[in-house]
Parts: C-alpha cells; sequence; structure tokens
C-alpha cells in the first residue's frame, strides 16, 4: 500500500471544507516538525503535548485566515506552534508546575522530520547562518530558542527597539536569502 501524499493546496482545500482527512493528514505529516519545535521551547513532554493539541485545535478553527500570499502552510503552522509554545512558557500554570517538576527530558529535535521537513529545515538554517552575525543571534535566539525580544534585549544588553529593528531587517534580508536558495519562506508576521 503506498502512502498518500497531498499537496499544501489539497489539505488547505480539505481543511477549508472541514474534512476531516484533511485534518488526519495534516496530524500524521506534520505532527513530528511542529512538535519538534514545541518542545525545544517548552523542554516538557508533557507541556508539549499539551501545546501541540492546542496547535492543531487553533489551526483547525483559524485555516480560514491563511493567506498564502505572505506564508506557505508549513511556515503559518511553525509561526502558530512557535507563538502557542511560548504563549505556554510564559502562562502562571506553567510556571506554577514548573517549580514542582525535575529536569527536562530532552529529545532528538530533529528525529521527528519527515525528509521533506528536514530539507526545508536545513535550507532556513542554511539561509540564517548567512546572515550577518548580529542578525543570526537575533534570529536563532527568536526562531529557534524561544525567546521573546523583551527577553533578547535583556541578554544581549541593547534596546529593544534596536532588536525590533534588527529583527525586522534580518528577517526581510532572510526572505531574500530564501528565495535565492528557491526556497520560497514568507514570514507571516513581517508587516
Amino acid at each position: 500500500m503506498t502512502k498518500e501524499i497531498l499537496s499544501p493546496d489539497q489539505i488547505l482545500s480539505l481543511l477549508l471544507s472541514r474534512d476531516e482527512k484533511g485534518f488526519n493528514y495534516l496530524y500524521k505529516n506534520y505532527s513530528g516538525a511542529l512538535y519538534g519545535v514545541i518542545i525545544r521551547i517548552v523542554r516538557y513532554e508533557e507541556e508539549a503535548n499539551e501545546v501541540l493539541q492546542d496547535v492543531f485545535v487553533k489551526i483547525w478553527n483559524s485555516v480560514k485566515s491563511f493567506d498564502s500570499n505572505k506564508a506557505s502552510l508549513y511556515t503559518w503552522m511553525l509561526n502558530i506552534a512557535r507563538n502557542s509554545a511560548i504563549d505556554r512558557l510564559k502562562s502562571k500554570s506553567f510556571q506554577n508546575d514548573l517549580q514542582n517538576q525535575s529536569l527536562p527530558d530532552f529529545v532528538n529535535d530533529h528525529a521527528t522530520l519527515s525528509t521533506e521537513q528536514q530539507h526545508e529545515f536545513n535550507e532556513i538554517q542554511k539561509g540564517v547562518n548567512t546572515l550577518r552575525e548580529d542578525y543570526r543571534i537575533l534570529i536563532n535566539k527568536a526562531y529557534f530558542g524561544g525567546f521573546t525580544q523583551e527577553e533578547i534585549s535583556e541578554e544581549l544588553g541593547i534596546p529593544l527597539g534596536t532588536v525590533k529593528t534588527r529583527t525586522r531587517a534580518a528577517l526581510l534580508e532572510l526572505k531574500n536569502i530564501l528565495k535565492e536558495f528557491k526556497f520560497i519562506f514568507l514570514f507571516f508576521f513581517i508587516k
């Protein structure tokens, strides 16, 4: 039996028509990648699993707000996962639970990615690595480390406005670099 492969457009069409087949396909094929982003931020398996479930509910409920002119479906979902993980990290219930837990159970982030998702991640990482050092540090902290702009400002000892300006410039430069790699990776949050 061959594995059915759906394009992002087919997945989106199924989700927009509220077809559970689309949701099940999405979960089966993308939950590992989204989990990898979430666990890097929250660091606890139980919390990461809860955030992952929340992320899929958000995707299902807000798919009509997806705009392919701003991001690919995969990028849009990654941003929902990242933002949800950061929200969980900041929540009072997480902070209270954190006091009662032992050391985090780390996982191999890349082990859960499909070959295609690993390729996409590698292309993004190559692009990030070509950025000038101050931009690379900001992108790595914000998008791979789960830091907020305020936390980056505090950690690096630079004004928040400078962090915001440099992050925006870094994202715009990264967007151009990734186009050069023939990899379409648009950040839906660039305004």
